[in-house]
């Protein structure tokens, strides 16, 4: 039940990272209210922004939190980020109500709320910091309320590694993520491009 949970919190992660992309030159809606999260404290931010788009090619990805890790590859494409992104009719369009991504000192705080259905809803806040060309952290607060899985309710902290890997492998294309699973060899395969067409 507990790898479950992580693999859920890593689905969110990627909904968030993704929502909160935004394709360069468009604009931020003026006066928007900024998603307010009970209990967060962000980093302080110096105003509106949007988390740069990462460089095309595998990345490696390791998540953190209560003492488990998750490891996962994904494939980016040079169309993905937009395919993810409310902008580009994407996953986030859908399952987040309220995206916010603000520069700060060391690098970018987001905020967000997401229905993820039975997966209850998700309220998050966190920083990110890095290279989005070559490697980047980010440390995510996330509240669950409502999820089916009772173990994936409350307060979950999550940091996620990236490493850029170079460019993808002949047996993965634009928009797949792989995950390890206990007892699966060939571990889990998605495709965030495809969930998000389904979204649409």
């Amino acid at each position: 039940m507990r790898r479950i949970v992580i693999v859920s919190l890593g689905l969110v992660a990627a909904a968030t990272f993704s929502g909160c992309s935004k394709k360069p030159g468009v604009p931020d809606k003026p006066n928007s209210p900024k998603p307010v999260v009970e209990g967060s404290a962000p980093a302080k931010a110096l105003g509106p922004a949007a988390l740069p788009h990462r460089k095309p090619g595998l990345w490696s990805q390791t998540m953190a939190t209560r003492g488990m890790t998750q490891q996962t590859k994904i494939c980016i494409g040079p169309d993905t980020e937009a395919k993810v992104t409310p902008w580009g009719q994407a996953m986030g369009k859908n399952l987040c109500s309220k995206n916010a991504v603000s520069r700060t000192p060391t690098g970018w705080a987001f905020e967000s709320e997401c229905d993820m259905g039975e997966g209850g809803h998700i309220a998050s806040h966190g920083e990110a910091s890095g290279d989005f060309d070559g490697g980047y952290t980010m440390k995510i607060t996330s509240v669950t309320t409502g999820s089916s899985m009772a173990q994936a309710n409350g307060t979950h902290e999550m940091t996620l590694q990236a490493k850029y890997e170079g460019a993808c492998p002949a047996d993965m294309k634009s928009g797949d993520m792989t995950m390890s699973m206990p007892g699966m060899r060939q571990g889990m395969k998605i495709n965030v491009e495809q969930m998000a067409a389904m979204r649409k």
